[in-house]
């Protein structure tokens, strides 16, 4: 990796942009779409709904905050994008286990929930991010 301070900041803001934009989504749900927000059985309808969407908050914007990071570097790469994508799923897939099961709070899930009910959302997730430096590279 050509630039892993650059590559650090280019992840962590598209992490957490897809993290607001979910939450957003989520809200928006229950408070204008009168949908069922999470209670103690269920994340909600008001989450469940944003399912499908959240490959798509992905892929948009790992391949955004991607082609800005490929965009930095002097000579850009597939090589570079490819271990870039790598390293960004691998840190998402270690930070998630930790931020959405592991510490408690009133979203985080069961192991069970995050890695099986969740799929195929989870898994689409994970490849988006893999992918986003890869299409970033193609959009140079």
């Amino acid at each position: 990796m050509k630039n892993f301070g650059m590559s650090m900041l280019w992840f962590w803001a598209a992490y957490v942009s897809v993290t607001i934009i979910g939450i957003v989504h989520t809200v928006f749900n229950i408070y204008v779409l009168h949908m069922k927000p999470m209670d103690e059985k269920s994340m909600g309808e008001g989450y469940e709904k944003t399912k499908p969407w959240h490959p798509l908050y992905n892929i948009i914007l790992f391949s955004l905050f991607g082609w800005l990071y490929m965009r930095g570097l002097a000579e850009p790469s597939l090589y570079d994008a490819l271990i870039t994508g790598a390293i960004w799923a691998g840190i998402c897939i270690v930070f998630d286990v930790f931020g959405w099961v592991i510490i408690k709070h009133p979203w985080s899930l069961s192991f069970k929930e995050f890695y099986i009910d969740y799929q195929p959302w989870i898994s689409l997730i994970y490849v988006a991010i893999f992918l986003g430096p890869v299409i970033g590279f193609i959009l140079l």
